[in-house]
């Protein structure tokens, strides 16, 4: 059965695209559901915030409009009208019809053209946004797609795009002409172009527990690489490395936000992305900053990458630099 989902009731979709072919997964992200963890409900939103952000922002939509995140690749879709859009993040070798597709710039879609996205040359995840945003109805107040939870999504239930399914766009007016606040720039600057396949520095806040490690192990977590298990997915990323000890045993479960970087028994530090659960009872080192998660999130298997510890004052200002590209007229 073919989906279409329209983000208003009151508004008839628009179809994009369709599905030619699913690949492993594809799934449409807003910025995220906020306000109902106390529910047992995660956040969702998109893995790489960064590369999510600047796909938007290219296409000319604001801020928390919906992109579709792929991962790894083997997605085609087909143009069912005239589209501007825009790709960031992750390099999935895609293609426009046969020819290579820019990555980080604003791009026009004619009716009738095949995108598509073969795998992996640098990153993980790549991002399209098209002008005016994917439509669909939110569930919770987000259209976010949490697949474990069954919310979200182009069909409200958290399923992953399916051969046949047609996605719908915003209204054809803001399809057709780029909003205000992105409109002037078509390309992001290259120093917001990350290659994915350097080792990672990873900004991390020490966490509660973190004077309950051993001093041996924390000079190894801050100066010794560690490496992406290839026990990774959307809800956490396991990482290989010296084996950790803490003095705490066990812990009575507390709240977990993103980047939480929990260490079980077995010394093996696991990072929570953003379909972790929403509460955890191992100790924890600290939490990647928002860019640090997504930086980890674009790292395939067996890739290096290093703890670097942060302060708050420092993250938050890191922080601040960041949404000031998206919130400000000028981008500056």
């Amino acid at each position: 059965m073919k989906r279409v989902m329209n983000r208003e009731k009151n508004t008839t979709p628009e179809i994009g695209f369709r599905v030619e072919r699913a690949g492993p997964l594809a799934q449409l992200e807003d910025a995220g559901r906020f306000g109902v963890r106390r529910l047992g409900v995660t956040q969702g939103g998109p893995a790489d915030l960064h590369g999510w952000a600047w796909a938007n922002r290219l296409a000319g939509n604001p801020w928390g409009a919906a992109a579709l995140e792929i991962t790894f690749g083997g997605l085609t879709l087909v143009a069912e009208r005239d589209l501007t859009l825009a790709v960031a993040g992750a390099d999935l070798g895609a293609t426009l019809d046969g020819k290579p597709l820019p990555l980080w710039e604003r791009v026009s879609c004619r009716e009738g053209q095949r995108l598509i996205f073969a795998a992996p040359a640098n990153g993980l995840r790549a991002y399209l946004a098209v002008a005016g945003g994917f439509a669909a109805e939110p569930v919770l107040g987000s259209v976010a797609c949490v697949v474990r939870e069954g919310l979200g999504g182009f069909d409200g239930r958290g399923s992953k795009l399916a051969e046949g399914d047609r996605l719908a766009v915003g209204n054809r007016l803001a399809a057709e002409a780029p909003s205000s606040a992105g409109a002037s720039l078509t390309a992001a600057p290259d120093e917001a172009r990350i290659d994915y396949r350097a080792t990672a520095s990873l900004s991390l806040l020490p966490g509660a527990q973190v004077a309950d490690f051993s001093g041996q192990s924390l000079f190894q977590a801050f100066n010794e690489a560690w490496h992406v298990d290839d026990r990774a997915d959307r809800m956490g990323v396991r990482l290989t490395g010296p084996r950790l000890q803490c003095r705490i045993g066990s812990m009575v479960s507390e709240g977990i936000g993103l980047g939480a970087v929990q260490v079980p028994p077995d010394g093996q530090p696991i990072a929570l992305l953003n379909d972790r659960q929403t509460i955890g009872g191992y100790p924890r080192l600290g939490a990647l900053t928002p860019l640090a998660a997504s930086r980890l999130a674009q790292c395939l298997p067996g890739q290096e990458v290093r703890l670097k510890a942060v302060s708050s004052e420092g993250a938050l200002q890191a922080y601040r630099r960041f949404c000031a590209t998206f919130f400000t007229d000028s981008g500056r």
